[in-house]
């Protein structure tokens, strides 16, 4: 937070100028101060002479064409560009990392040359060390396809090898949102040939290019995304506390079985999973029941105990 009133009003102003509508209440948030602080700060900023335009009960924008000059970045906010370089080097597909460079080279043209100096010499001295794949090598645009995807609201068709398969097929999906997990990006989309939202992991899409056909489906944001499709596809919640032991050993076979979130409480770390397959789950679950718990729901204990009771049976036959 700005340590001053002057600081607050240039951030305030960048804000501004970094989205189309800010809400006086995501300032007030932002800034840690009360909304007629806020009010107070806008209407120095008009008095100056900044071109800002208001509507009660949307917010504030900056007229169309009015742009600050360069701003001047501080030391540590320089630093961390070259960190977020090196994320991006790791965590994204080749599109992503050569469009980012790009921006970089711009973000770079405005330091300071003791800045400058600086990010250069730190560039030696990060590293982050690759441990898997998280694209196929036969695709270097997957995230940027789908972010495209997303936002121009365009079918998507993927080449996608599921798991158990070895060809890959061809689906027509319409993104949700991509999230990040354990080494590998995931994206959420309503899928063509399943007719229902399914997961599709990042390294299993050998091929992705966009439609000319816009999308047919009207999808919540990815925050609201899974309670929505819980109630509409009849997907059940499960939570299981597992010996944090064991945590390791499942690795993304937890995945395959609509895993949402995961919490430590206590020597167990209790996941979370979505799924319509309840029956598939309670074989799964099999495998680690001697060092879990099932917390809920007692659907699942009831598939489990009579898993048990027929393998019981077949022992003493």
């Amino acid at each position: 937070m700005p340590a001053n009133r002057f600081d607050r009003i240039i951030a305030i102003l960048i804000q501004l100028q970094s989205r189309k509508i800010v809400r006086a209440q995501d300032l007030a948030d932002r800034f840690e101060i009360s909304l007629r602080t806020i009010y107070r700060d806008i209407n120095t900023l008009a008095e100056a002479g900044v071109p800002i335009s208001g509507e009660a009960g949307v917010g504030y924008s900056l007229m169309e064409g009015y742009r600050l000059p360069p701003i001047m970045f501080t030391r540590e906010e320089a630093r961390t560009f070259i960190t977020a370089e090196k994320l991006m080097e790791k965590y994204t597909d080749q599109a992503s990392i050569d469009l980012y460079r790009s921006a970089m080279y711009k973000v770079k043209a405005v330091l300071r040359s003791n800045e400058k100096t600086m990010v250069e010499n730190l560039e030696n001295h990060i590293q982050i060390r690759k441990s898997n794949f998280a694209f196929s090598p036969s695709n270097n645009n997957t995230l940027d396809a789908l972010l495209k995807s997303i936002t121009e609201k365009k079918i998507a068709r993927i080449s996608y090898t599921a798991m158990g398969l070895t060809e890959a097929g061809d689906r027509y999906i319409e993104p949700v949102g991509i999230y990040h997990e354990s080494n590998f990006w995931y994206t959420v989309a309503f899928c063509h040939l399943r007719n229902a939202y399914r997961n599709f992991r990042s390294d299993r899409i050998m091929n992705i290019e966009l439609s000319a056909r816009s999308f047919q489906h009207q999808h919540a944001p990815l925050d609201q995304f899974l309670n929505q499709v819980r109630d509409d596809h009849n997907l059940q919640l499960i939570v299981l506390q597992i010996d944090r032991s064991i945590v390791n050993y499942i690795g993304n076979q937890k995945y395959y079985y609509g895993f949402i979130s995961e919490k430590v409480v206590g020597d167990y770390c209790e996941m979370s999973f979505l799924t319509g397959h309840m029956n598939s789950f309670a074989r799964w679950y099999l495998m680690l029941a001697p060092n879990s718990r099932i917390v809920q729901p007692d659907i699942l204990k009831t598939h489990v105990a009579d898993l048990i009771a027929g393998i019981t049976d077949q022992l003493h036959d």
